[in-house]
């Protein structure tokens, strides 16, 4: 019990209730509806509903069917329907949360950390025009060299490693050399 207490305690030390805050304006600002009052940020995501009408809002349709009743295999149906969306959407896999980790309550700042991934995915989309969330990511900027170029830079001997102005390890000695006795 005291490992799991430990992991739990881990957990829960990564979330930060500031980034939650964040990520709750951004997706009230999204929809242009306040989440529930007196629920709590993970409780009222909990269920899918306000995750899926989110994507739907970015990508209209990209949930065909939420579902607004019925036991917990159709609410984490909900969850399971936004991951996928959002995975089509330009999300990584790698940064969409597992479903038990809102449903729960086993990891929130993964919750928080997957929303901020869905609004720089925003920043990929030109018909999305705000309100953002984090920094835009950064562009790819590729470079072409030509031949000459690439030649110039083999004769460049490179330094990022630093020298050692010619100086090596020939010749030093500290203590005695290893002696190996064969047929003791």
């Amino acid at each position: 019990m005291a490992l799991e207490r430990q992991v739990r305690a881990k957990i829960a030390g990564k979330r930060d209730l500031e980034k939650d805050k964040e990520a709750q304006y951004w997706v009230e600002e999204v929809l242009g509806e306040k989440f529930p009052a007196g629920v709590l940020y993970e409780d009222a995501l909990r269920d899918g509903l306000i995750l899926c009408k989110l994507i739907n809002k970015l990508e209209p349709g990209a949930v065909a069917k939420i579902n607004t009743s019925g036991g917990q295999f159709k609410m984490m149906e909900n969850i399971n329907l936004f991951q996928q969306a959002i995975k089509k959407y330009g999300v990584p896999d790698l940064d969409v949360f597992q479903t038990v980790d809102l449903y729960e309550k086993k990891d929130i700042a993964q919750v928080t950390s997957t929303i901020f991934a869905l609004a720089r995915a925003c920043y990929k989309h030109p018909e999305f025009k705000g309100p953002f969330l984090g920094p835009k990511p950064a562009d790819e900027c590729k470079r072409n060299f030509t031949e000459e170029q690439l030649n110039a830079g083999q004769a460049i001997i490179g330094l990022q490693a630093g020298t050692n102005k010619g100086a090596s390890q020939a010749g030093q000695n500290i203590g005695a050399g290893r002696k190996i006795i064969l047929g003791k």
